[in-house]
C-alpha cells in the first residue's frame, strides 16, 4: 500500500516505467482551441504551455486526435500524421524549458466528434447509437478493419510523441469518448468479440494499450510514461457504473500503466451508485487500487488545502482552470506566496488576460454554457 504523501513538493517515481516527476502537480489537461484548422500546433499555443511549465511537475496537453476521422472538433491538437512532427517536437521542448515532463493526450472522439470537425465524413463508434444529448449525430457502426486500423493508430500516436521528445502520452479513455464508448453499454451494443460482455466490451481499451506498449518497447530509448484517464459513471441508461469502473480499474491495475488519471468536475464528489456514498469517488478509487498504481485526483483545484485534500487519496495532482487563469500559481504556493494566488472566479479572472481570442471565446462560451473542458 502506497503510503500517503501530502507534501506536494517532493517528487514522484513511476515503477513502470521508470520515470520521476519533480513535484506531485501537474497540468491537467484542458481544450484550448489553439491549433491550426488541421491540427498543427500553433506558435501561441507553445507560448501558453511554457508559460504554464516552470512549476508543474508535469503538463498533460489537451486531447490531440490519432485519426482524422477521430477529430472532435476545431482547433484540436493532432497527432495523426508525422507533418505534425516538427511542431510537436518545439512543443515538447517548450514544455522541458521549464522543468516539466511532457505528456501529450491522445484521443479519439468517436461518436462525440462535430461534424464540422470531420469535414462531411460521418463520425464512427462501437455501435450506430446516438448520444443522450440534443442535436446528437448517429454514427457509423466501425468495422473489424477499422477497429484494428484505429488501435494500430494509437501505436502509431505514440511513436510520433516518443520521436518528438515528448516523457509520454495520456490515454484520454474519459468524457464520453472513443475508448469509453467501447466499454459502455449505452454505444457499445456489439454481438461480436468487441462486444456484449464486460470483458469483450474492455477489448478495445486492452488492445490499444497494448499497441502503445508495443511501440514504447520497439522506440523508447528513455524512460516514457503511460496513463490512463477515465470516467467514473455515466448517467445513461444502459451506462457505466461505479462498480464497472472498479472492475476496469482492477484491470488497468495489472496493466504497464503508470498512473491513473480519474475525471472529475470536483474532487470531493460522490458516486450516484447508493453502494457508494459513505466517501468520495476518489477514496473508493484509491483504496481499490491498494497502491498498485499512481492515482491522480482532480477538480476544483484553488488552494494548498486542495491539494492536502487530495493527496489524502491520491497520489497527484491534476490542476485545471487555475492554472489557465493563473501561469505561475505553483509558483507561488512553492515559495509559500499563496496570498498572491488569483482568487477571483474563473468567469471574472480570465477576461484579465492577454489570451488567444479561440481560447478567449471558448472559455466565454463555457461560463456561459458549462460544457466539459
Amino acid at each position: 500500500m502506497t503510503n500517503f504523501n501530502f507534501n506536494f513538493k517532493e517528487e514522484i517515481h513511476f515503477n513502470s516505467s521508470k520515470s520521476t516527476l519533480r513535484n506531485r502537480l501537474i497540468m491537467a489537461p484542458m481544450t484550448t482551441l489553439q491549433s491550426f484548422y488541421n491540427g498543427a500546433v500553433t506558435e501561441e499555443e507553445i507560448q501558453y504551455y511554457r508559460a504554464r511549465a516552470n512549476g508543474v511537475g508535469a503538463i498533460i496537453t489537451g486531447a490531440a486526435n490519432v485519426e482524422d476521422l477521430g477529430k472532435g472538433w476545431e482547433g484540436e491538437l493532432s497527432i495523426a500524421h508525422d507533418q505534425m512532427l516538427p511542431k510537436l517536437t518545439k512543443l515538447a521542448k517548450a514544455i522541458h524549458e521549464g522543468g516539466a515532463k511532457s505528456i501529450v493526450q491522445i484521443f479519439h472522439g468517436g461518436r462525440m466528434s462535430d461534424p464540422a470537425a470531420l469535414n462531411g465524413a460521418q463520425a464512427v463508434s462501437a455501435s450506430a447509437i446516438a448520444a443522450e444529448r440534443p442535436n446528437a449525430i448517429t454514427p457509423r457502426e466501425m468495422t473489424e478493419a477499422e477497429i484494428e486500423a484505429t488501435i494500430t493508430a494509437f501505436g502509431e500516436a505514440t511513436r510520433r510523441a516518443i520521436e518528438a521528445g515528448f516523457d509520454g502520452v495520456e490515454l484520454h479513455g474519459a468524457n464520453t469518448y472513443l475508448l469509453q464508448q467501447f466499454f459502455s453499454p449505452h454505444s457499445n451494443r456489439r454481438t461480436d468479440k468487441w462486444g456484449g460482455s464486460i470483458e469483450n466490451r474492455y477489448r478495445f481499451i486492452d488492445e490499444v494499450l497494448k499497441s502503445a506498449f508495443a511501440v514504447v518497447d520497439k522506440y523508447a530509448t528513455k524512460p516514457f510514461i503511460v496513463g490512463y484517464r477515465f470516467s467514473p459513471e455515466e448517467f445513461e441508461t444502459p451506462g457505466i457504473r461505479f462498480d464497472d469502473t472498479l472492475w476496469l480499474v482492477d484491470q488497468l491495475a495489472e496493466s504497464r500503466l503508470d498512473y491513473l488519471h480519474v475525471s472529475l468536475n470536483f474532487y470531493s464528489r460522490i458516486a450516484r451508485s447508493e453502494a457508494h456514498q459513505d466517501k468520495s469517488i476518489l477514496a473508493y478509487l484509491h483504496e481499490r487500487l491498494a497502491g498498485r498504481k499512481a492515482l491522480v485526483g482532480v477538480g476544483g483545484v484553488r488552494t494548498t488545502e486542495d491539494i492536502a485534500n487530495i493527496l489524502g487519496n491520491a497520489e497527484l495532482v491534476a490542476v485545471g482552470q487555475q492554472l489557465i487563469v493563473d501561469p505561475t500559481w505553483v509558483e507561488k504556493i512553492s515559495t509559500n506566496r499563496e496570498n498572491e494566488a488569483v482568487t477571483k472566479s474563473f468567469d471574472e479572472a480570465f477576461r484579465e488576460l492577454d489570451l488567444t481570442e479561440p481560447l478567449h471565446n471558448f472559455l466565454d462560451a463555457r461560463y456561459n454554457s458549462s460544457p466539459l473542458i
